[in-house]
C-alpha cells in the first residue's frame, strides 16, 4: 500500500468530512496562513502534471509527514483527541482536511524540491565521505530524511499557526470551551511534529545541517511573531512599509525554510560553499516567487468570491501603498468601509485600477529569473528541468 493511501485513510479516521469550515477573518485578523496552500494562475492539472513528473524523477512520491510518524501510537492518540472536534469550527479540523486531500500537491512542495535540488547537484566530486549512505534514485537516504524533516517543520507550523485567539470569538464561532480545547491540541500535535523533526536532525549527526535547521526555524518564529504582534495592534489596518521591508519579513515567514533546507542538502552531500549558496538562492526566489504569486490570486483570479476577504499587507496592496503614498491609502481604505466592516469587493478593485497588481507580477517574475540563474550552476538533467518547470508554472500568468 502507497504512502498516499495510507495518508487518505486518516480523514475516515478523524471522521472529517464535507468541505473546509474556518473562523469567519474580522478585520484587525487577516493573515497570510497556509500562503503556499493558495492556487496558483497556472491551471491545476498543468500544476499536478509538473509535480507528478518531479516525483517520478526523485523515484517515490514524498510526503508531508513520514511514514513511521503517521503510524505512531502517539499520532493515533493525537488522531483520537482530533476527532472529538468534529461537528466545532475550529481550524484545526480544516488544517487537518487540508494536510490529507492535497489535491493541489502544494504542501509536500518543500520536501519534493529538496529531493529535486538534491539529485541535480548529485554527490560531491571533490569528497566522497558521505558515500556511507545508500543512494536511491541518484538521491542519498540522508538527503531524504532532510527532505522529511522540512515537511514535518512545515506542517507542524501550520498547525500551530491554526491556534485560535480566544479574545476575538464571536458567538457565531462556537462554545468556548470547544475553541480552548483545539487549541490544546493544535499546540501538542505541533509540538509533537517538532519534536520528530528535533529528532529526525539529531539522527543526522550533522552539526551545521542542525544548525541551518534550527535558525530557520527561528526565523519562521521571528516572522510569524512579526505578523501576529502588528495584526494584534488595536485598530490596526495594515502595515507603513515599503516592499524591502516586505521582502525582508517573507523571507522570515516563507523563504528561510525551503532555502537552508536546500543548502543544507548540498551539505550532507558534502559540495563546496558556491553550491551550497546556488542551492540556497534558489530556494530563496522559489518560496518568494510561490508567496507573491499566492498573495496575487484575489485579484487575478477569474471567479473570485466579491466578498472573499485578502491579506492588507499582500505584496500587491504593498506595491499599491508605495506607488499610492501612505496618505491616500488610509483615504482609500476609509472610503471602502460600511458601517466598520471593509468592503473588501471595493478595495479589491481600487487596487486592480493601480499598478499594484502589475508591479507584483513583475516582482514574482524577478525572483523566478532569480530562481532559474542559480540553476545555471549545476549539470544539465531531468531534475534541474523538473526545478526549472516548478518555476515557470509559478510565474505563469495568463
Amino acid at each position: 500500500m502507497s504512502l498516499r493511501q495510507l495518508l487518505l485513510r486518516l480523514p475516515r479516521y478523524l471522521g472529517v468530512s464535507g468541505s473546509p469550515r474556518r473562523l469567519s477573518p474580522s478585520l484587525d485578523t487577516i493573515s497570510s496562513v497556509g500562503s503556499w496552500r493558495g492556487q496558483s494562475s497556472r491551471s491545476p492539472a498543468h500544476w499536478n502534471q509538473v509535480v507528478s513528473e518531479a516525483e517520478k524523477i526523485v523515484g517515490y512520491p514524498t510526503s508531508f509527514m513520514s511514514l513511521r510518524c503517521l503510524l505512531s501510537d502517539e499520532l493515533s492518540n493525537i488522531a483520537m483527541q482530533v476527532r472529538k472536534l468534529v461537528g466545532t469550527q475550529h481550524p484545526l479540523l480544516t488544517t487537518a482536511r487540508g494536510l490529507v486531500y492535497d489535491s493541489r500537491h502544494n504542501l509536500q512542495l518543500r520536501g519534493l524540491v529538496v529531493l529535486l535540488i538534491s539529485k541535480a547537484a548529485g554527490p560531491s566530486s571533490m569528497n566522497t565521505s558521505c558515500q556511507k549512505y545508500d543512494m536511491v534514485s541518484g538521491i542519498y537516504s540522508c538527503q531524504r530524511s532532510l527532505a522529511e524533516i522540512t515537511e514535518l517543520i512545515h506542517t507542524a507550523l501550520l498547525v500551530h499557526r491554526g491556534i485560535v485567539n480566544l479574545n476575538e470569538l464571536q458567538s457565531s464561532d462556537g462554545p468556548l470551551k470547544d475553541m480552548q480545547f483545539g487549541n490544546k491540541i493544535a499546540i501538542l500535535s505541533g509540538d509533537f511534529l517538532l519534536a520528530n523533526a528535533c529528532n529526525g536532525l539529531a539522527l543526522l549527526q550533522n552539526t551545521k545541517v542542525v544548525e541551518l535547521l534550527a535558525s530557520a526555524l527561528m526565523d519562521l518564529v521571528q516572522g510569524v511573531y512579526h505578523e501576529n504582534s502588528t495584526s494584534a495592534k488595536e485598530n490596526h489596518i495594515t502595515e507603513d512599509i515599503g516592499i524591502s521591508a516586505w521582502k525582508k519579513q517573507t523571507f522570515l515567514s516563507h523563504g528561510a525554510l525551503l532555502a537552508k533546507s536546500c543548502q543544507a542538502a548540498m551539505e550532507l552531500a558534502k559540495h563546496d560553499a558556491d553550491v551550497q549558496d546556488m542551492a540556497f538562492q534558489y530556494g530563496k526566489h522559489m518560496a518568494m516567487s510561490h508567496k507573491i504569486n499566492s498573495d496575487l490570486q484575489p485579484f487575478i483570479k477569474e471567479k473570485t468570491s466579491d466578498s472573499m476577504a485578502f491579506n492588507l499587507n499582500s505584496a500587491p496592496v504593498v506595491l499599491h501603498q508605495e506607488f499610492l503614498g501612505r496618505e491616500l491609502w488610509i483615504q482609500q481604505i476609509g472610503e471602502a468601509q460600511e458601517k466598520g466592516r471593509l468592503d473588501y469587493a471595493k478595495l479589491r478593485e481600487t487596487i486592480k485600477a493601480g499598478k499594484g497588481v502589475t508591479s507584483a507580477i513583475d516582482l514574482c517574475r524577478y525572483h523566478g529569473n532569480k530562481a532559474l540563474e542559480a540553476l545555471q550552476s549545476f549539470p544539465p538533467s531531468e531534475a534541474r528541468s523538473a526545478l526549472e518547470n516548478i518555476v515557470f508554472a509559478v510565474t505563469r500568468f495568463s
